[in-house]
């Protein structure tokens, strides 16, 4: 439900969407290019953005419809800066494959689900533990469900009760992922803690 779908945003909005999300790409990779070589870094990038993309086919039902785990923050603490590229990538493939989305909301939706992942891998450098998985990656879900119901607030009053839907369906979402992230980092920070954290 966080993918805003094609021909409901103003231009303005998908312009914007499109602007901010190019340069937090440029931005990201410059940033992870002075961190160290990106082609190492490819096979980790590979294998979390496949799940980032997978994760969408697993639908939780929820009242009469249903929402899908974002991984966002779990991307963004198994990834660091590249999570945004990663995201992006993701919801290309997403949108051209599966139609989740569609192509001229790319920009937005990136935005949407990149910063939160990018707010997790900070929140997550200031302690790699479980603890701080689990608040990275409920926080990086939160912040992606608030992000896109502030963009459809721009429609007007009729998408209210779309906001609201939005906002409680991803509850159980939060609590999910929160786990997930938990439970991730507990096992990788045993048996590969270099994986956590962008890689270091």
């Amino acid at each position: 439900m966080v993918h805003i779908s094609d021909g409901i945003l103003s231009f303005q909005v998908l312009a914007f969407g499109w602007i901010v999300t190019l340069l937090l790409i440029a931005l990201t990779l410059w940033w992870s290019k002075r961190k160290g070589s990106i082609a190492e870094k490819i096979p980790k990038l590979s294998v979390v953005t496949a799940a980032f993309f997978v994760a969408s086919l697993i639908h939780i039902p929820v009242g009469p419809t249903s929402v899908h785990l974002i991984l966002n923050g779990l991307v963004g603490i198994m990834l660091g800066t590249l999570s945004y590229p990663a995201i992006f990538i993701g919801l290309i493939l997403q949108a051209f494959l599966f139609g989740h989305g569609g192509v001229t909301v790319i920009g937005i939706n990136a935005m949407d689900m990149g910063i939160p992942a990018l707010i997790a891998y900070s929140i997550f450098r200031i302690r790699q533990s479980p603890l701080f998985g689990a608040i990275a990656g409920g926080v990086a879900v939160t912040l992606a469900v608030l992000l896109t119901a502030a963009v459809l607030l721009t429609l007007g009053e009729s998408y209210v009760w779309v906001v609201r839907a939005l906002i409680i369906y991803h509850i159980p979402i939060i609590v999910i992922e929160s786990l997930i992230a938990a439970s991730v980092v507990a096992f990788l920070s045993k048996v590969k803690p270099e994986l956590l954290g962008g890689g270091k």
